[in-house]
């Protein structure tokens, strides 16, 4: 039938065999999508998005099982049982995908003009020659800037979103009519992302591809996506338009997660607050070397150019910027855990731009920082109780174990954890509570001032919503000052009274937040906005 669905999804259930039990990872899943359309496949982490997409491509390790009833059709075709020489003719040629980590996903021995040209020579028979200036002409339709010198570099000597573009290159080398993208921009900056998700819809029109787009950032489905699937458990609970389903969503979990896109604005900053971190003209320079013994060269690269800004008691700065911006090697800076090359830095009062290592340890309690990974910034190997008790033995505070447990004790309970939390360790909790366990590390020894390095772009959304409101409520309870370096624009504007916008190491744009961002004085700052709020009518108002 000439309206039948390119790829049509029955009953999907996909189990996976563990040493002693069986995870239902999908159940009864069913879904179609036709040729040209794009649907949004949406959910927390965990609720069986990526393991619905592996299931279409029939990419599933050999431990997952696919139910009696599942059936998925692809062009009339059964792809459930394929033979695998018959897959092996559709992946990468009628059915293309694209990773959500193009660094793991690219070969790092290989350069990029071989890994496009392999999929070119396997499918349709092209030469070396042939395949190579197929490879450049598709990295010129991804928009990489001199892409005959890409062709013969390696996927570290590219940006997060040239890798992106690499992969999304790949994906379209033979036309295909199904393209599957799972979270294709969730690493990426704003305006990055926005040209991505430009470049995916223009290719969508040229070719006529069905496109598959998996997320958990509903400003990317409001904007991308004709109609929209959300997942949970594993389980398919609504679809829809995207219209209608934004407009009135029917199963409570729908309008959860919709709620719980980042909202409100911070309490007022009191009227007696003294400035607890001011810095006046910082810079900080990097030399960077490359090249062989005998043609050895090197440059300086200045990550932070000149920066002055001022934080009061009570106050969030936030500081926005792309990858690259200097808005982290700033936030080291400012803590001195990086050397300045220039300026000033004020602690409450105190100049501290000179201290060694020795004259900061007295103030290091009273600045503490939050990481973007909490995963990768929680030891292992150490207990919850260990944790939170490292930084009060290192720091001699607390004249007794019993004062330090009571410590412990408040940091939990401030940050809606319970006392039986301190004798498990860090990979038993999901991402929000291990980054909750994080700013507990940090409450732990009272501090004034906390750095905020992305502490929220990791998580999902309902996750994010409660760390915000948990920040929020620290901050007017304990009067806290926080820094707050992010490149979401929606979250910022949820926390932060002020902000500072960063480009090539440098502050663009300063002012009050809402100011800011609704009327942007620089076009790099509307740029930002514009790629970040564009479709939300809140941003307006």
């Amino acid at each position: 039938m000439a309206d039948a669905p390119l790829l049509d999804v029955r009953d999907l259930a996909v189990s996976f065999r563990l040493d002693r039990s069986t995870v239902e990872a999908v159940r009864g899943v069913s879904f179609d999508l036709s040729r040209g359309e794009t649907l949004g496949l949406v959910g927390e982490s965990g609720c069986g998005k990526s393991v619905t997409a592996r299931s279409i491509m029939q990419l599933l390790p050999n431990t997952a099982r696919l139910g009696r009833e599942s059936r998925i059709s692809f062009a009339g075709a059964r792809l459930d049982g394929m033979a695998d020489r018959d897959l092996q003719r559709l992946r990468g040629n009628r059915m293309g995908m694209i990773f959500q980590e193009p660094m793991t996903s690219l070969n790092p021995l290989y350069r990029i003009g071989s890994q496009i040209a392999e999929s070119l020579r396997l499918h349709r028979g092209l030469g070396r020659g042939p395949a190579r200036e197929r490879a450049r002409a598709l990295l010129e339709e991804v928009r990489i800037p001199e892409a005959a010198a890409r062709l013969d570099q390696y996927p570290h000597q590219l940006s997060g979103g040239q890798r992106q573009r690499v992969m999304i290159a790949m994906a379209i080398a033979n036309e295909p009519d199904l393209l599957i993208a799972d979270e294709p921009t969730t690493a990426l900056d704003v305006t990055v992302q926005a040209e991505i998700l430009s470049l995916l819809k223009g290719l969508q029109q040229r070719y006529g591809m069905a496109i598959l787009l998996i997320t958990h950032d509903l400003g990317v489905v409001r904007r991308v996506c004709d109609r929209v699937a959300v997942m949970r458990h594993g389980a398919l609970v609504e679809c829809g338009t995207t219209a209608a389903l934004f407009a009135a969503p029917t199963h409570p979990y729908t309008r959860a997660l919709i709620a719980a896109e980042p909202r409100g604005r911070p309490a007022p900053v009191p009227a007696d607050a003294r400035p607890i971190l001011q810095a006046r003209n910082v810079s900080v320079v990097f030399r960077l070397h490359w090249g062989g013994l005998l043609r050895r060269r090197s440059m300086l690269l200045r990550a932070v150019d000149g920066v002055s800004l001022s934080l009061m008691q009570g106050q969030t700065l936030g500081v926005v910027g792309e990858s690259g911006s200097g808005k982290s090697t700033l936030g080291r800076a400012l803590l001195r855990l990086e050397k300045l090359d220039g300026g000033q830095v004020t602690f409450d009062g105190q100049r501290i731009e000179t201290f060694n290592r020795q004259q900061m340890r007295p103030l290091r309690p009273r600045m503490q920082v939050v990481f973007q990974d909490p995963f990768a910034s929680l030891n292992p190997r150490l207990s919850v109780r260990h944790i939170l008790a490292e930084g009060l033995v290192v720091n001699r505070i607390g004249a007794n174990a019993a004062e330090r447990e009571a410590r412990m004790r408040a940091a939990l309970a401030d940050v809606g954890l319970s006392v039986g939390a301190l004798n498990r360790f860090p990979h038993e909790f999901s991402g929000g509570q291990r980054q909750r366990i994080a700013i507990a590390r940090a409450l732990v020894l009272q501090p004034e001032f906390v750095l905020l390095d992305e502490p929220t772009s990791a998580l999902d959304l309902s996750v994010q919503a409660q760390i915000i409101d948990l920040l929020r409520g620290l901050q007017a309870r304990l009067g806290l000052s926080y820094l707050f370096i992010s490149h979401d624009l929606k979250v910022v504007r949820a926390l932060c009274h002020d902000v500072v916008i960063m480009k090539d190491g440098r502050v663009v744009e300063q002012g009050p937040c809402e100011q800011v961002l609704t009327q942007p004085r620089e076009d790099y700052t509307r740029r930002l906005v514009d790629a970040a709020l564009a479709g939300d009518e809140r941003h307006t108002q």
